[in-house]
Order: C-alpha cells, then sequence, then structure tokens
C-alpha cells in the first residue's frame, strides 16, 4: 500500500533541503574567509619584518578607532526603537505584496501548521474575451472529499467553502491561525447551511489583484501615508481621500463629499465599533481596484462554478415568464439579494442599501470615468424606460459580476455601493 505525502510533510521536507542548502552555502562563506584571514596574517607577518614609525603611528590611530566605534554612541542608541519600527512595517508591506494581507494570529506556534503560499493570478491573452455560460444547464460542483490542509477524510467534520469546492477541518484551520475563536465558531454555525461561509482564500479579494494591480494599490498606500494591517478611524479616512483628492484632482473634498466618505465609513463598520478593520478597507480598496482595470467579461471569469450556478437560480427566479429577459429593475433587484446574507439588523442594513452616488464611494483612489451602461453609473433618478429596459442573461451576469465578487467576504461590512 503506498503511502500519501500531505501538503505538511511535502512543506517540511522542502524546509529541510533549504535549509541544507543554507548550510551549504554558509559553509563556503566562512571557509572564505578563513582563506583571506589566513592570508592577511601572512602580509601582517612580512609586514612587522619592515615596520618603522609612521607605520606604527598609522597602526595606533587604526586601533583608537576601533575603539571609539566599538562603543555605541548614544544617537545610535535612541535609533534602535525607530530600526525595529521600520522593521515591523517592513515586515507588513512584504505580507501585503505577497496577499496575505493581514499577519496570522499570534497563537502557540510550536504544533501550528504551515500556513500556504499565495501566489497571484496573472491576466491571461483572452481574459477580456466574453465567455458563454449556458443558462438552463447547471454546474453543481462537488466539493472536494479530503480536507485542503492535512488531506484527510473525517465525513461530517469537514466544512466546506460557499464559494470554491476546498473543505477543511476546524482545527486544521485553527492551527492555521487564520481564523479567530468567534469566526470559527461562526464557520461551524454557518457553513452547513444556506448562507454558507467563505475559506480563507475566498474571503480574501485582494488575492483576485495581480501583481501589477498590487503595485498600483501599494503606491496609493505609501503616498497616502497608510500602515498596512491597521485599523482606520473616520479622521484617518477623511484625510487618505483628502490626501488622494489633491493628489489627482487638485482640489479638496466638498462638504457633501466628506459626508458620504463618512456614510461609507459607517458602511465599512456596522458594528459600530468606532474604527474600520484593515481586511475590510483593503477588501474595498481592491474592488475599486478590479472596477478600473478590469472589463466586466475578465470579472465574470473570476467567478466560480457554484457562484455561475447562484447566479442562475436568481436569474431564473425573476425571469417568471421564462424567456431569458428581465428588466433592469429586477436587474437590480437580483444584485442586492447578493447581500441578503449581510443583513444582520435593520439599522446597518439601511446603511448598506443607501446606494452612494459619488465616486468618494466607489474607493475615490483608483475609479475613473465610468460610462453610463456599468453597473457602477450614478444617478439619483431612473427613468421609467430604463427600469423596463430588457437584460439579458448574458448582461446579467456581466453587470452583476463585481457585486457576486464583493459578497464572497464573510465580514458584515458592505465592500461596495449597491446600484440605486
Amino acid at each position: 500500500m503506498g503511502v500519501l505525502m500531505s501538503k505538511k510533510q511535502q512543506v517540511e521536507k522542502v524546509q529541510k533541503c533549504t535549509a541544507v542548502v543554507s548550510a551549504f552555502q554558509a559553509g563556503l562563506k566562512d571557509r572564505a574567509a578563513t582563506v583571506k584571514q589566513a592570508e592577511g596574517q601572512v602580509e601582517e607577518g612580512e609586514g612587522h619584518a619592515k615596520t618603522n614609525p609612521d607605520e606604527k603611528n598609522t597602526e595606533d590611530a587604526v586601533q583608537e578607532e576601533n575603539d571609539n566605534s566599538a562603543s555605541p554612541s548614544t544617537s545610535q542608541q535612541a535609533s534602535a526603537p525607530t530600526r525595529d519600527e521600520c522593521k515591523v512595517n517592513q515586515e507588513a508591506w512584504s505580507r501585503l505584496r505577497d496577499g496575505k494581507g493581514v499577519e496570522p494570529e499570534d497563537l502557540d506556534k510550536t504544533h501550528q501548521l504551515t500556513p500556504p503560499a499565495f501566489v497571484r493570478p496573472k491576466r491571461e491573452p483572452d481574459d477580456d474575451q466574453p465567455i458563454e455560460v449556458d443558462l438552463y444547464k447547471k454546474e453543481e460542483p462537488r466539493s472536494d472529499e479530503m480536507c485542503d490542509v492535512c488531506e484527510v477524510w473525517t465525513a461530517d467534520d469537514l466544512y466546506p467553502c460557499r464559494i470554491c469546492t476546498r473543505v477543511f477541518h476546524d482545527g486544521c484551520l485553527r492551527e492555521l491561525g487564520y481564523l479567530r475563536a468567534e469566526a470559527l465558531q461562526e464557520m461551524r454555525d454557518t457553513a452547513h447551511t444556506v448562507t454558507g461561509w467563505s475559506c480563507y482564500y475566498c474571503d480574501n479579494l485582494n488575492l483576485l489583484l495581480t501583481e501589477e494591480e498590487m503595485y498600483s494599490l501599494m503606491e496609493t498606500f505609501k503616498q497616502c501615508k497608510i500602515i498596512p494591517e491597521s485599523c482606520l478611524v473616520s479622521d484617518e479616512l477623511l484625510q487618505y481621500r483628502h490626501f488622494v483628492s489633491k493628489q489627482q484632482f487638485e482640489k479638496d473634498l466638498t462638504d457633501e463629499q466628506e459626508e458620504e466618505v463618512l456614510a461609507q465609513f459607517a458602511a465599512l463598520d456596522p458594528e459600530k465599533k468606532g474604527h474600520i478593520e484593515w481586511s475590510d478597507f483593503l477588501y474595498f480598496e481592491s474592488l475599486a481596484v478590479l472596477r478600473k482595470f478590469r472589463t466586466e467579461n475578465s470579472l465574470v471569469r473570476l467567478l466560480t462554478a457554484k457562484e455561475r450556478d447562484t447566479a442562475r437560480s436568481v436569474f431564473q427566479g425573476v425571469d417568471l415568464d421564462k424567456d431569458g429577459v428581465i428588466t433592469r429593475a429586477e436587474c437590480r433587484q437580483a444584485q442586492q439579494s447578493w447581500f441578503d446574507k449581510l443583513k444582520k439588523d435593520s439599522q446597518s442594513c439601511n446603511v448598506r442599501l443607501m446606494g452612494f452616488c459619488s465616486p468618494m464611494n466607489c474607493g475615490i483612489s483608483h475609479v475613473g470615468p465610468i460610462c453610463e451602461s456599468s453597473p457602477a453609473s450614478s444617478g439619483s433618478e431612473r427613468s421609467k424606460n430604463d427600469d423596463s429596459r430588457p437584460v439579458t442573461w448574458a448582461d446579467f451576469l456581466r453587470e452583476s459580476g463585481i457585486y457576486i465578487l464583493a459578497a464572497r467576504p464573510n465580514s458584515s461590512a458592505m465592500h461596495i455601493r449597491l446600484p440605486l
């Protein structure tokens, strides 16, 4: 009977090989340094035979300089905390660039599993080409049989993701350190219900960005002095929007725009904590990048088979006459239905369904001109002709792609403006 090597064993094997290679390289460096030191001693011995008073004075000066450098100055001691702080910030930027976004919880790492290495996607040549999705043929993908972490099957103890086909043990997720205790309990309560639960791959919208798109986002954060993994209060969000407005539009925000930023803050802080979690702010800005750099066809290609099946069910539920066409008003109603799972209380629901009209609420740092046919187009009044305009299944899927992606996170925060 063959022996299957789990992911943990594979990672440990790679780590051991890496350690051996590093030790070998370190040995070569030490050997080279020893040879060089020996050569220096030989030269020094020859030099002593020809010592003169000038050389002796030079050696004394060098010795005095070394003595002075050996004792750190007061300014160097004072700069030590600053270097430590810079190192922490650099590590945070590194985690953001690598796609983690948030550092795993500070748990006891003695028996902790190795976190997965995320690989950012790459755009394909046909990424912007339309993709044909059959309305009447459901895909019905089956969930994986073994845990994505330990690759062990234990039947009812596996928790499926509602977005992809991965399944997990709650113990494996706890050992990975990506979920807090309350998040683990929420997974146990919702994973097998209609609401469902998103795994840490699908929950992190930032992982949808390519290297180039992530670079654009990080540059904006650096210019606006946003520190990764830090929470934002309302004043900091206002300052961030003011800075970006001056950089891109060369003008300050108006009073009306400031009110809209505060409304956006409320949508990202539904539990009234007084601050925005870093992950919610990052997801909001990541969606703004997707809407700026990706076409509607490209966003449809990001949808999983489960999401496409859900979109079919929603469309067919609205299409009562079964002719494959719905109205614009019915399309907007269906787009809002993606966020029904987030309606935990009526107050937060009212905030989410406000339908912010300004580009401020679409991510001012990344939103460019928007055409009238785009789902992100703003307008306080829609004519009856527009409400009755026909929308085909293909149009519905293209226009709903960004909203389907925005509904992935488990957070109750609203990461996108809903259509009016």
